[in-house]
């Protein structure tokens, strides 16, 4: 049911957390589902110098931000504004039909990001 990908991020998340300010913080849910991510990014430059997450969800939803965190780290605002949830899925080895809600809620999260960082650092 779950790739190694996952599995393995999963069972040792990167990047778990939560960044004081000035990090811009966004929480995005799934209504459907209940999952909800908490996504802190601080920028340096216009740049994504660190990320962290946390999830109340399910396997797929932590593996999933561990993921993301991973691919935010180092890119500019431009590159961030390009993200797809296939990032996330094609990372993770790709995931299950019933399990593709965890990189929609990936993308949810950066859109929100997106809107709350505003181009400002």
């Amino acid at each position: 049911m779950y790739t190694q990908l996952l599995l393995e991020h999963f069972q040792n998340p990167r990047n778990v957390g939560e960044l004081d300010p000035p990090a811009v913080t966004v929480e995005a849910s799934n209504p459907a589902c209940g999952d909800i991510m908490r996504l802190s990014v601080r920028f340096d430059r216009d740049s994504a110098a660190e990320a962290k997450y946390k999830v109340r969800g399910c396997t797929a939803s932590i593996a999933a931000g561990s993921v993301l965190t991973e691919w935010l780290t180092g890119k500019r605002r431009e590159e961030i504004a390009e993200f797809q949830p296939s990032v996330v899925d094609a990372a993770l080895g790709g995931l299950a039909p019933e399990s593709k809600h965890a990189a929609v809620l990936c993308g949810d999260a950066v859109k929100l990001l997106l809107k709350r960082y505003g181009g400002g650092a």
